[in-house]
């Protein structure tokens, strides 16, 4: 660490609150000539070393690893991987790397075995900039800036280290989440694979669940577990109604609809590609095909199409309207069109679960915008719950701009 970043006077009052950041505007010079990605020291106007992490260009200028050890120690990814686990340990989620036996929180999921699970969450987990997700002997990481990116090959020797035998193999699936002006060969790939282990999706279990994860080609890391507290719940309420699922991906919401109970389940997505791996993933649940049907078509024009009362409870999980600010307005249209058409939908004494992943979109805002779409369809909307973001996505109470999740239950008249 030889590049050194002071602050402004009077600057460092967040990062004595241990908040992972420090924007650009807090800079007042940088010695060193740091590259992005680069491990840099922060200190005080008057020379006090406050925190140490990686340097980047843009609005956040570095993204704090340590505000005491130092992260170019030989054991700081393996301390920081080991205690990311032990968090999962501690919520039930891992025995260190095999199955889960409690996961989930409704008494119908509990002892019913969970093989996946987020192992770091950013800076939920004091590591900015760095997500890896575990399937079942598998580590998906995926790194947000250029020293996640640049250390990912630590990063694969601390999970050896971490898991030992457990671990199979390693993919790194940053390509379209470091930043490609930094200089980097974004290139998808596996870091590491142990002897006779065999590409391709693997079959994991969340809550005794079975589902097709494909890290290569699928979605973010290949599965949503984010959604696995609020599947468990949609599970509980859905004995003996029709269920439909808007952008249902690879179909977990469904899966746990059927295993619920349901009558007949509706998956809708746009992506041909997540409507194929949903109705691979309802086999795998050995459902009767009459009890579910996949539909490859746009949302709206879905809705605008829906014979009224036609489901007893409607779950609407989009894709993030709003990935910043300046896209806010339009996003919070969408959200209330969207959910006013599902609240009309819905038939009498009906459920929709509803939920928005935005990051900038507060949960006060959110409440209202379904206030809004409640309000537009005249009836009577009562919220019987509030939904967040599970454990293995937990949030550092120095940084409650992590908290992205959010979620109602409504009750339909």
């Amino acid at each position: 660490m030889t590049a050194k970043v002071y602050l402004k006077k009077n600057r460092e009052a967040s990062i004595l609150r241990f908040h992972p950041w420090v924007f650009s505007g807090a800079v007042a010079n940088v010695t060193g000539s740091p590259a992005e990605g680069d491990i840099v020291g922060v200190f005080s106007s008057e020379g006090e070393f406050l925190a140490s992490g990686h340097w980047q260009i843009g609005s956040i200028s570095v993204r704090i690893l340590s505000f005491a050890g130092d992260p170019e120690a030989p054991d700081f990814w393996k301390n920081a991987l080991g205690a990311a686990l032990q968090a999962r340990i501690a919520a039930g989620l891992a025995q260190g790397g095999v199955a889960a036996l409690c996961a989930g929180d409704s008494p119908a999921t509990r002892g019913r075995a969970t093989t996946c699970y987020r192992l770091v969450h950013g800076e939920g987990d004091g590591l900015p900039g760095l997500i890896i997700d575990w399937y079942d002997g598998v580590a998906v990481m995926q790194a947000h800036s250029a020293g996640m990116f640049r250390a990912k090959h630590q990063i694969c020797e601390a999970l050896k280290a971490v898991y030992g035998g457990s671990l199979q193999a390693v993919y790194d699936k940053s390509s379209g989440t470091a930043p490609f002006k930094a200089g980097l060969d974004l290139v998808d790939g596996y870091l590491y694979k142990a002897e006779g282990f065999v590409e391709g999706p693997r079959t994991v279990l969340e809550n005794g669940h079975k589902f097709l994860v494909d890290w290569t080609e699928g979605q973010k890391t290949g599965f949503f577990l984010d959604q696995r507290e609020n599947r468990a719940l949609v599970e509980k309420y859905s004995r003996g109604r029709r269920v439909l699922n808007l952008f249902c991906y690879t179909g977990g919401f469904s899966v746990y609809a059927l295993g619920g109970g349901a009558v007949r389940v509706d998956s809708v997505d746009s992506s041909a590609k997540a409507i194929a791996l949903a109705g691979k993933n309802l086999e795998l649940g050995g459902f009767a095909p009459d009890r579910h049907s996949e539909i490859c078509a746009d949302v709206k024009d879905y809705l605008g199409t829906m014979v009224p009362d036609a489901y007893d409870l409607i779950i609407v999980d989009p894709p993030a309207f709003a990935k910043h600010r300046g896209a806010l307005d339009r996003a919070l249209r969408a959200y209330q069109r969207l959910n006013a058409a599902a609240i009309s939908a819905v038939a009498p004494g009906g459920f929709v679960f509803t939920f928005s992943c935005s990051q900038v979109v507060d949960r006060q805002t959110f409440l209202e915008t379904i206030f809004s779409a409640a309000a537009q369809t005249g009836r009577r909307v009562r919220i019987l719950d509030r939904l967040n973001q599970p454990a293995d996505h937990a949030v550092s109470i120095y940084h409650p701009e992590g908290e992205y999740l959010k979620g109602l239950l409504l009750y339909v008249e």
